[in-house]
């Protein structure tokens, strides 16, 4: 993890064609800038033209605006080839409202239980909650093994509830280590209240993972741009 430097992209908007084969074309130009790691936001399949990705709703189904899912290896290739890590920011917190049909197939992929800041949550620890969880793991992993992706980046994970005895989050990780067959892999969670247990190692009673996604600076420097503190900024001032 030590010296890699992680530069986020959304396909759509990077290049104007917003496709994976117009932005393989710019990944030399990446790396000579001294990017070594890509980190996609999400890609999975959602309604319309247009969207950031944080409202998929097929999650083995790389996004149709974006080009064919060859296209996406071919990228993960191209980006390989140029020295490139790429990981993929992967939601796990709740399906998009627009052309979610997993409720129509069974109920149980949802609860009640717990208030979801985007509607409603996933069913990780209720009854008949064995192949919710199987869904998302092997989510995880698929994109690992079809795509040759180096990792995730693992969205609002203070969102995922489970009071299971074995948390869904480190099922996730090691379904990541276990795709990658020996490859080095990289799993971050975003979490807004920063909880280290995630980070620690599951011998020390801790999730495994690699890394917390920090917005402190970027949070700070945005309310010192614009002097405006609501919602995610609240907490910040706008000094170091």
């Amino acid at each position: 993890l030590d010296g890699q430097v992680i530069y986020e992209m959304h396909v759509g908007t990077f290049t104007g064609e917003g496709t994976w084969a117009a932005a393989s074309r710019e990944l030399e130009e990446l790396a000579a800038l001294g990017v070594t790691v890509l980190e996609l936001m999400p890609v999975a399949e959602f309604p319309g033209r247009y969207g950031w990705g944080y409202d998929g709703v097929d999650l083995y189904a790389p996004a149709r605006v974006y080009g064919a899912p060859d296209d996406l290896r071919r990228f993960v290739d191209r980006a390989h080839a140029a020295g490139l890590a790429v990981i993929l920011d992967a939601v796990y917190n709740h399906i998009g409202p627009d052309g979610g049909y997993l409720a129509d197939f069974s109920r149980d992929y949802f609860t009640s239980r717990y208030e979801n800041e985007w509607g409603e949550a996933i069913n990780f620890d209720g009854e008949r909650c064995g192949p919710v969880r199987e869904y998302f793991v092997s989510n995880a992993g698929y994109w690992v093994d079809e795509f040759h992706i180096d990792g995730l980046r693992l969205d609002a994970t203070q969102q995922l509830f489970d009071a299971s005895d074995v948390h869904v989050l480190p099922e996730i990780t090691q379904r990541v280590r276990e795709a990658a067959r020996g490859r080095a892999t990289l799993v971050i969670a975003d979490n807004e209240p920063q909880h280290t247990r995630l980070v620690r190692p599951v011998a020390r009673a801790g999730y495994g993972m690699d890394a917390l996604w920090n917005d402190d600076l970027h949070h700070s420097a945005m309310v010192a741009l614009t002097g405006r503190n609501e919602g995610y900024y609240t907490d910040y001032r706008g000094t170091p």
